[in-house]
């Protein structure tokens, strides 16, 4: 079934001569900007009946208007699947999402998707955006996920995310010896010649920022702790690759296996079969988007980064060597 949302206001005097879409976000607050903003260019919000532009400056005294019918998702089938629920009340969901589960149905892959085990689980979602889904985590990418099961809900915890208050930090294994930690502060956007990819964009790109610590250095990996500022697509998996430590596992930023000279025939069979970024999303912090309590949640590595790490650790112990070299 569809929702329909049908809402009016008059524009406060006080207002007069802002923009619009700033009054908007104002008067409709239970909403977060970017969906104003969204309204507003669909012509759904209106001023005084009219279509109106973002940055057009109101008086003060219009009716502003809202009228949009939201849809369930209703092309989208709800599946029962096994969901690692790390907590859940009325508001939130907090998930630990596996390898190789999708996030969002897309062609080629319409069905088995978190969205999908999400409209069994949570059926209340299916008039929320993207079933209450906040932010993602790439196909193979492991770790805590928030989703919200409420409108109101997932309205602050995306406001939480264009604050940057929401915390997210991910533990990856990079390949090459890093001499200590940093921060990645480069725009990313749309690969110039491949759209499955993003790239560094110095000129085109949105703002992206990655911070990066060492946990522990191998004979030619890293292990190494991020917290993002920003959430751009792959933002990690292309920041380590523009500073020449890709992941492990990862042929789409980091080309093709490259065994390290000298290793062990356990760390090279591990190295052959990691089929995967090695990357997890590790700790979430967030503010309860009702209660307002701040709540924090930690997650183990999963089974396959806690093996590859074991391997490096023995191949650094039997060998003694420092060598970095791969061939």
């Amino acid at each position: 079934m569809a929702e329909r949302i049908v809402k009016e206001a008059q524009v406060p005097f006080d207002l007069g001569g802002s923009r619009f879409d700033q009054i908007a976000t104002e008067l409709f607050s239970d909403y977060s900007r970017s969906r104003i903003q969204t309204w507003i260019k669909e012509g759904v919000l209106k001023v005084d009946g009219k279509v109106t532009k973002p940055k057009e400056k109101l008086f003060g005294g219009e009716v502003v208007t809202l009228d949009i019918v939201i849809e369930a998702q209703a092309d989208h089938e709800a599946q029962e699947m096994a969901l690692d629920i790390v907590y859940e009340d009325d508001d939130i969901i907090i998930i630990n999402k596996p390898a190789g589960l999708v996030v969002h149905p897309a062609v080629g892959n319409r069905d088995g998707t978190l969205m999908n085990a999400i409209l069994h689980h949570a059926p209340e979602t299916a008039h929320i955006p993207r079933a209450g889904i906040v932010h993602r985590l790439d196909k193979e990418t492991t770790g805590l996920m928030v989703v919200a099961k409420t409108l109101a809900a997932q309205t602050d915890l995306v406001f939480q995310l264009q604050e940057r208050s929401m915390g997210r930090e991910y533990e990856a294994i990079s390949i090459g010896v890093m001499t200590g930690g940093g921060v990645v502060d480069e725009p990313i956007g749309r690969h110039p010649h491949n759209r499955q990819k993003q790239a560094v964009e110095p000129v085109n790109g949105k703002d992206a920022v990655t911070h990066y610590r060492l946990v522990e250095r191998f004979k030619n990996h890293t292990h190494i702790r991020l917290k993002l500022e920003t959430g751009r697509t792959h933002q990690i998996r292309v920041h380590m690759a523009f500073i020449q430590y890709p992941l492990v596992g990862d042929p789409q930023y980091g080309g093709r296996l490259k065994m390290p000279k000298a290793c062990s025939p356990e760390l090279q069979d591990e190295l052959r079969h990691f089929r995967r970024q090695a990357l997890h999303a590790k700790k979430l912090e967030l503010s309860h988007p009702i209660t307002g309590e701040w709540m924090q949640w930690e997650i183990d590595l999963p089974d396959d980064m806690k093996q590859l790490l074991d391997a490096l650790k023995r191949d650094m112990v039997e060998s003694g060597s420092n060598d970095s070299e791969y061939f």
